[in-house]
């Protein structure tokens, strides 16, 4: 379609099953690396081997754009560190951690990857970029192995050298159309008009197909639209087409679900009884604040995530690092999925270079350890992580998803709280997907 923004690597015609090929979503200057040890000149070679020598991986994300930006990342993974120096290192060695900005650019993605080569990182760790197509073959040529990245690209999930820790998009989508499934009327989804946001009515028809529910209405809006008069209108107009049950609207626009739901809210005076639903990324506890908490738009809004809310004492030792190690950064907050995903993915790292002992921790022995059954505990914010090639989805082309849980919530008194405790499992919605 004419003016439509060609967004970064999605599923390959003919690889892999046409409904899930369709439904792997694909989202969505001068690089600024910095050495927790000594800025950006940390001297290569610096890492690897055994010994004293300190450990070094990267954390990269996008920061200062005009889009999604993700600095809370990155600030993490060097409050980490320090945590992890102060207690003694990593089977006694030091950890250094290098940042990289990749300014939501395919050019910069590539070279925050090419540092990362350069300086000797033995594994990314806890990093955002839409642009797989450009960072992954400087990784995959080095044996740099990808570690939690956020899930929002196909290849986080296809790649031998991805070890993702959460399901991506297609299983909070499924998720939350289960979900609305049975507490819905018509589901109206308001989504990109881009070759990503083609994939997304597919993820949660799934999910609403599977509950007996007809699929949604699929509403189109412009990437960088700065007003949705019209679609606020249009979409609550379709959600209340069935006067007998209480209609739904699902906004998945990313940053730009915020401008959305403020010509929402003033269209939805007319509409009292639509309920509003989306998932964390599109939304978080942030943005239920800075849009009036319980009198908010969000209020009774369904919302699904891949790990217990915020709130729940299982992120104690993350909340411990950040209160010791980065108290008063305001960059890092504790209910954003990007830092919660970035502290699951050091938590991985750190137990495979802990199965290690005192051996080589290089590129190649991290990810020997990760490939070779090792099995990660995550203190119950995920289940057990293991990869392994071919997994449980795939023969729907996801072989890298090995958790494909999320958690199912609610906004009530303008917090998010769980509506039902453990995890909705949705690796049968997107098994049964493949079918159309």
């Amino acid at each position: 379609m004419t003016g439509r923004r060609r967004t970064p690597r999605t599923f390959h015609p003919g690889r892999f099953p046409r409904r899930l090929r369709s439904a792997a979503l694909a989202a969505g200057a001068l690089v600024a690396c910095v050495s927790l040890a000594a800025g950006c000149g940390v001297v290569p070679g610096t890492t690897g081997g055994s010994g004293d020598d300190p450990i070094t991986v990267m954390t990269w994300a996008p920061e200062g754009t005009k889009a999604t930006n993700k600095p809370g990342m990155p600030a993490f993974a060097r409050a980490y560190a320090r945590w992890i120096n102060a207690n003694g290192g990593i089977n006694g060695r030091k950890l250094n951690v290098l940042t990289c900005n990749d300014h939501n650019d395919g050019v910069e993605a590539a070279k925050c990857a090419r540092r990362a080569v350069k300086e000797n990182a033995v594994a990314v760790v806890g990093s955002y970029s839409q642009y797989t197509d450009t960072f992954f073959p400087p990784l995959e040529a080095a044996g740099i192995a990808y570690i939690g990245g956020y899930g929002i690209t196909n290849d986080e999930f296809t790649s031998p050298l991805s070890y993702p820790v959460n399901g991506g998009q297609p299983a909070l989508l499924a998720g939350l159309g289960s979900a609305l499934a049975r507490s819905c009327g018509p589901v109206t989804l308001v989504r990109p008009d881009t070759i990503a946001g083609d994939q997304l009515p597919t993820l949660l028809d799934a999910g609403l197909t599977e509950g007996g529910h007809p699929a949604s209405h699929d509403q189109r809006a412009a990437e960088d639209a700065t007003e949705y008069d019209g679609q606020a209108q249009r979409a609550l107009e379709s959600a209340t087409a069935d006067a007998a049950r209480r209609g739904c609207v699902v906004p998945a626009l990313g940053d730009r679900t915020g401008t959305f739901m403020d010509f929402f809210r003033r269209a939805r005076a007319d509409y009292p009884d639509v309920r509003t639903a989306t998932v964390l990324g599109s939304v978080d506890q942030t943005t239920i604040d800075a849009t009036g908490g319980a009198a908010g738009p969000y209020e009774d809004s369904y919302i699904t995530g891949w790990y217990p809310v915020a709130s729940d004492p299982r992120w104690d030792g993350m909340k411990k690092v950040i209160r010791r190690e980065a108290f008063g950064d305001n960059r890092i907050d504790p209910a954003d999925a990007g830092v919660q995903t970035t502290y699951i993915a050091y938590t991985v790292f750190r137990q495979a270079v802990e199965s290690l002992g005192g051996g080589e921790v290089s590129a190649d022995t991290v990810r020997r350890a990760l490939d070779g059954g090792l099995q990660v505990t995550t203190g119950g914010l995920t289940p057990t992580l293991r990869w392994r090639f071919q997994d449980k989805l795939a023969s729907v082309g996801f072989p890298r998803l090995v958790n494909a849980n999320v958690t199912l919530q609610v906004v009530r008194q303008g917090r998010l709280v769980a509506v039902r405790k453990g995890f909705v499992d949705t690796t049968g919605t997107l098994r049964d997907a493949q079918v159309i």
